[in-house]
């Protein structure tokens, strides 16, 4: 029976021996991970196909370094999202109108996404969200809107995560007072 390797074994077998095999075994352990994580906030599966073979490739390229702080899936993550923003601001023509045709054929219902957002920007809610800091305001942003975990949204923010769930309850805290 083969021994699993750590995340952090196989990353700096990637880096020292360029080995296939770790690249390969990373790649089968957070590829899925990555892929429904990205479709989240985009709707494309090709687009999400591609980020996910660039975060792949810039391990494997050596491009993005693990500096064995915090744990591998949010490191992926971070990488991922970065390179999907990316694209998605690269898209130029072609996104817009893909944005523009969906808009079209979906102009009748509103999504739960912007029935949320019209609520947070002339409700009560967008005052009590601009009174927030931005700290609190970034926390929120990531585990509530971008639905990251403490853990994920820590790597994001480069925050430890006992800090995301302090300020995580400040920001409820805050907002209960200013919503009463």
């Amino acid at each position: 029976m083969r021994e699993t390797r750590s995340d952090g074994d196989l990353l700096r077998a990637i880096a020292a021996d360029g080995d296939r095999r770790a690249f390969e075994e990373l790649y089968r352990r957070y590829a899925p991970w990555l892929s429904a994580r990205l479709r989240g906030p985009c709707a494309d599966p090709g687009l999400v196909d591609d980020v996910v073979q660039e975060t792949f490739l810039a391990v494997w390229r050596g491009t993005a370094r693990y500096r064995e702080e915090g744990d591998v899936a949010g490191w992926l993550w971070r990488i991922g999202s970065r390179r999907l923003i990316d694209a998605l601001r690269g898209d130029g023509a072609r996104g817009r109108l893909r944005q523009a045709l969906s808009r079209l054929r979906h102009r009748d219902e509103a999504s739960a996404e912007e029935r949320v957002l019209a609520g947070v920007e002339h409700g009560d809610l967008a005052g009590a969200l601009v009174r927030l800091s931005p700290e609190l305001r970034a926390v929120l942003q990531a585990t509530v809107i971008d639905g990251l975990t403490t853990r994920e949204a820590a790597v994001l923010l480069g925050i430890p995560p006992g800090t995301v769930k302090t300020r995580a309850m400040r920001a409820r805290k805050q907002l209960r007072e200013a919503l009463a």
